[in-house]
């Protein structure tokens, strides 16, 4: 079984590498950026469609408010960037926005801006890869016809993809990214100097369809809240802007200077795209609706359930470049590319935003270990299994799930700059240098007016998207707040129970006396060495004990005892019922009873095969014996193995796989001489061997007088 899995996981991620070699797998700038931005840059794929998708339930004649919303998305994302930039040079240790919240704000507030990330990395991974596939399938018709599968397909191919390591993947990834930025950039070039220069008439395939107001004359409050709904739909281009500071550790050095200058270069690229695209898609006269089945209209008939609505981005370069020309298709799916390839910056953040909560004990400690290349594994296994249960449940529909989208980046957002206000606070209050001073207060200013806007903008999210399915994207936090509040606690508490005390304790006063007793079944080669293990240990009390669910073979088990002259004492429990378990464990917490401070010890002879069908074969009662004993305090439960010949015949199989190498597999040099090497080929290797062996295989037959 080890060949047959360790073949493909070689093939899929390749060779395991040293953990000496981590720095080797550090980014450099122009690897960083699609690694890191490619969540917000991919954005503008969709967030020019979500605006004007809202604004089209007030008709055609309320588009025109577009490019105010276009700026003001504008200034967010420069405050954001700017915002963030002194996060990364305040707080270059990975911890990003937790990190600041925590120090900064309490450890309540670190644990809801950490809830908020986790909801908001398995949301970019549902959304982009959902959006992607209706990008492509507007190229491709088959992908968005079976949609659902093809968007878990992308998630696998996306995880094993980073289970390779953040440095090969980004290298997989930097191509389709600045093939799409390229793409769009050459797009408003030419779309500028078409309409600029050659004065040429550029029209969307939907530029001659009408929309159909689901509410028509809208003015006062509810024209203003229609309004801050576009806008706080057109916020999605901001989406993943905080992953650059959870990803500082991954940089080349000097971290924090090329991490902040990764998020100016981000932040120009996402803000010309938006623009670029809103601007395009108001020329080349783009009609969006909601529900486009009844709210498009075309020639008088509205266009049915049949009607495929593709986003803006691609009816922009179909009336830029014209259908099916090679830059269309380039564009098409380049966008597509990148769109899944965005979920990429929620495989970077949640990772290793776990790792740092299971270091602080929030959640499971395995998501702290690195993999076989050096990438966090299983919170990569855990984000994408999250992931596909949402797409499967919304059906890779990225309108539904966007409206789940950007609560929780934008609860991180504020708090994460709240957190950075009294940061520099504390600072100022000790810093004496007058330059440094200058800075703080520059620095202090952004973040407060970045904690001021994004606060803003949480609110009119949470009143324009709420009812909208906002309250899932809570509902979540609210989960992972509960949950990572209930591990903490269980380790705290674990923490307290086993905590070695400064004086003496009754773990650390030595046992008055010590009884053995071997369980048995019938006289065999298991039993003997498990009798000839008891008597080595000098126990104070040694003997044998047996459960009568047979008297037949108790009889016979009684003289083939006297006849062999065994010196052990040979105790029978009786059991009418024909349980075995029970009455052993009695008859243990009776010996426990009458004497509390000895240290009961059971041994147990245990076959060792080497088929896994041989497992269900035996023993399955002494199984869930030893499972009992271990609720029994004072008990010391020990196996004896047997190994049978199957087990040979495993052990020499074992031993022809460890000389020999999946592809790719070497992943240890020689080993080193001296002691404490792990390395050996004498005697103690084989003991290892066997002690390997006899862990890995089931208990013998039990201490009853039958065979189970």
């Amino acid at each position: 079984m080890s060949k047959l899995t360790d073949v493909p996981k070689r093939i899929l991620i390749g060779r395991a590498l040293r953990s000496d070699r981590l720095g080797e797998t550090l980014l450099p700038k122009r690897v960083a950026l699609p690694v890191f931005a490619s969540d917000p840059l991919s954005s503008v794929a969709y967030a020019p469609g979500e605006v004007l998708l809202v604004l089209s339930i007030a008709g055609l004649s309320a588009y025109h408010f577009s490019p105010w919303i276009a700026l003001a998305v504008v200034v967010l994302m420069f405050t954001v960037v700017a915002s963030y930039r002194q996060n990364v040079h305040a707080y270059p240790s990975g911890g990003g926005d937790y990190e600041v919240a925590t120090t900064n704000l309490g450890a309540k507030a670190g644990l809801t801006v950490a809830s908020a990330l986790l909801v908001d990395y398995v949301l970019t991974v549902a959304v982009s890869i959902a959006s992607g596939i209706e990008n492509l399938g507007s190229a491709v018709p088959f992908v968005v016809e079976h949609k659902v599968a093809c968007a878990v397909g992308v998630v696998v191919l996306l995880t094993v993809m980073n289970l390779r390591g953040v440095k090969e993947s980004g290298k997989l990834f930097a191509i389709p990214t600045y093939v799409f930025v390229t793409g769009v950039f050459i797009m408003i070039a030419w779309g500028a100097f078409r309409g600029l220069v050659l004065g040429d008439t550029m029209r969307a395939p939907t530029a001659d369809y009408q929309i159909k107001p689901e509410h028509q004359g809208l003015a006062g409050f509810a024209l203003v809240f229609l309004l801050l709904r576009a806008f706080s739909s057109g916020c999605a281009a901001l989406t993943g802007v905080e992953a650059i500071s959870n990803g500082v550790p991954a940089f080349r050095k000097p971290k924090s200077r090329n991490a902040a200058t990764t998020l100016a270069l981000m932040g120009l690229l996402a803000v010309t795209m938006f623009c670029g695209i809103i601007v395009l898609a108001l020329v080349t006269d783009v009609r969006m609706a909601e529900n486009p089945a009844v709210d498009l209209v075309h020639n008088g008939v509205a266009v049915g359930a049949d009607y495929v609505q593709n986003p803006v981005i691609t009816q922009v370069a179909e009336a830029v470049f014209g259908k099916g020309s090679f830059l269309f298709l380039i564009l098409a799916g380049a966008t597509a590319l990148v769109l899944f390839l965005a979920a990429n910056t929620a495989y970077n953040g949640f990772p290793v935003l776990g790792s740092i909560l299971a270091q602080d004990r929030y959640l499971p400690r395995q998501l702290h270990t690195r993999g076989d290349r050096l990438a966090f594994s299983n919170g990569i296994v855990l984000l994408a299994g999250a992931a596909t249960l949402l797409i499967v449940i919304y059906g890779a529909d990225s309108t539904r799930l966007i409206q789940l989208y950007i609560v929780g980046v934008f609860v991180s957002f504020t708090l994460s700059q709240i957190g950075m206000v009294r940061h520099w606070n504390r600072h100022l209050a000790t810093e004496t240098d007058q330059a440094k001073r200058r800075h703080m207060i520059r620095s202090r200013a952004i973040n407060t007016f970045g904690a001021f806007f994004t606060g803003l903008v949480l609110v009119v999210v949470l009143l324009t998207k709420f009812t909208h399915g906002a309250w899932v994207a809570l509902l979540g936090m609210v989960i992972f707040y509960a949950t990572m509040t209930a591990i903490r606690k269980h380790y705290d508490r674990v923490a307290d129970e086993i905590a070695a005390p400064e004086g003496p304790s009754d773990d650390s006063v030595r046992p008055s006396r010590v009884h053995s007793v071997v369980l048995i079944s019938k006289i065999h080669r298991p039993t003997l060495r498990a009798l000839a293990y008891a008597k080595l240990m000098r126990s104070d009390t040694l003997e044998a004990l047996t459960v009568n669910v047979d008297p037949a073979e108790t009889k016979a088990l009684r003289a083939e005892w006297e006849r062999r002259g065994i010196t052990v004492p040979l105790k029978v429990l009786d059991s009418p019922y024909r349980e075995i378990t029970r009455p052993i464990i009695e008859y243990v917490k009776s010996l426990r009873k009458e004497s509390p401070r000895d240290a009961v010890s059971v041994i147990i002879p245990e076959y060792v095969v080497g088929h896994w069908y041989e497992h269900l074969l035996h023993n399955q009662s002494a199984l869930r014996l030893k499972g009992r004993l271990l609720f029994t305090p004072g008990i010391m439960v020990t196996s004896v193995p047997y190994q049978l010949e199957s087990s040979e015949a495993a052990r020499n199989r074992a031993r022809k796989r460890s000389e020999w190498n999946a592809p790719g597999a070497v992943r240890r040099g020689p080993a080193e001489t001296g002691s404490g090497s792990g390395s050996g080929s004498g005697s103690g290797s084989v003991g290892s061997t066997d002690v390997s062996n006899k862990s890995s295989g089931g208990p013998s037959d039990g201490p009853s007088g039958t065979k189970r």
